[in-house]
């Protein structure tokens, strides 16, 4: 697929998307979603790849969905459970992969923008950027997972704040609510960013999905069941995978594994 609308890069084992419609905020229209998806399954299948970074060309990280579309549902209601479905299919993407996708925000985290925010695993934010659900600011209510994943994120009441008023918080509030990992002034986010993909770029990445695939799929359970789960990976892990041999030989030996 030819990209327009996203920016896709690889470079030291790291992929980054960056989204490419500025003049629109980023928005989320459904040619975007399309080439993220493609994106997305060009990063899962490249071994080579640690880590995938998505942001935001321009002045905002991603504003939410295209207004200008949305409105054409109205007169062609077919196409709004297509819409819902093409941007729920991503997010999950995203949460699929078999590495950690960070999301580097600055300026707009709004609505779609908070909720492609929270299908990655970790967010590092501006500490002036703005980030909110807003959709009962307009009369909507979300449709790409807000209303289930933000109160897994903050809590219920905190969740319920932002789903029912439209508020929007800042880079700095967003950390401190668990909604982002950490906020620092606009100019230093490039540097934060490389300070947490450094590690990233020296791990096995058989383990890195391992580890990411077990900690999803246990939050949906009780703890009892997430070890079970955890155990039975541990084990298929350390008897099939070469990387953990290769770790502990690299340790007797004081030298760093190489994956």
């Amino acid at each position: 697929m030819e990209y327009n609308n996203i920016k896709l890069d690889k470079e030291n084992r790291v992929a980054t998307i960056r989204l490419n419609r500025p003049d629109a905020l980023n928005a989320l229209s459904p040619e975007v979603l399309a080439e993220l998806s493609f994106g997305l399954a060009e990063v899962g299948n490249d071994e080579s790849i640690k880590a995938l970074v998505i942001r935001g060309e321009g002045r905002a990280f991603c504003a939410g969905a295209d207004l200008a579309y949305f409105q054409s549902t109205f007169d062609e209601p077919g196409l709004l459970p297509e819409y819902v479905a093409q941007i729920n299919d991503v997010l999950c993407q995203i949460e699929g992969l078999p590495v950690p996708a960070i999301a580097v925000v600055h300026g707009f985290a709004l609505a779609g923008g908070l909720e492609l925010m929270m299908a990655c695993d970790m967010a590092l934010v501006a500490e002036d950027a703005r980030v909110g659900d807003q959709h009962v600011n307009f009369g909507l209510m979300p449709g790409g997972g807000s209303t289930q994943r933000l109160p897994r994120r903050v809590g219920l009441q905190r969740a319920m704040e932002l789903l029912t008023t439209g508020r929007w918080i800042t880079g700095a509030e967003a950390v401190a609510w668990g909604l982002a990992l950490r906020s620092v002034p606009l100019e230093g986010l490039d540097d934060e960013l490389e300070t947490l993909l450094g590690p990233l770029r020296t791990k096995s990445r058989a383990g890195l999905a391992l580890i990411k695939s077990v900690t999803l799929r246990g939050m949906g359970l009780s703890v009892n069941d997430g070890i079970a789960l955890e155990s039975l990976a541990f084990v298929r892990y350390m008897t099939t995978s070469p990387h953990p041999a290769e770790g502990i030989q690299a340790f007797t030996e004081k030298r760093q594994p190489e994956f």
